[in-house]
């Protein structure tokens, strides 16, 4: 259930590599560590990182961390991660998980993600 702007605002490992100034190597050792969100286009095999995980100077921001951390806890994979962040956040209204965790209700995904 990846929707289509997942992919439209993701960055490739090339471009984390050269802005961070490490190896693809490390980069996708961070995504198979869970230490990073990873999604694949359908069709393809390359992996793509959701902008919307990092902060404007291009770090990981603290509350993607503390949720990729618990997802990684629940054995939870980048693909059911993304899934799952997808999902409406309540019964009623439009926004999803993701939309409450970029709004900074980080307690509220994680309480989300604890009951699975």
């Amino acid at each position: 259930m990846t929707n289509d702007a997942t992919f439209d605002r993701a960055l490739s490992a090339s471009w984390l590599s050269t802005r961070w100034g490490v190896d693809t190597v490390r980069i996708n050792a961070m995504r198979r560590a869970g230490e990073l969100l990873a999604v694949r286009p359908p069709g393809t095999t390359d992996w793509r990182y959701p902008a919307w995980q990092f902060d404007a100077g291009g770090a990981l921001r603290p509350e993607v961390r503390r949720v990729l951390d618990l997802a990684r806890s629940r054995g939870l994979d980048g693909d059911g991660l993304n899934e799952f962040l997808q999902r409406r956040s309540g019964m009623t209204g439009r926004s999803r998980l993701l939309d409450e965790l970029l709004a900074g209700r980080v307690d509220h995904v994680e309480a989300a993600l604890s009951r699975g």
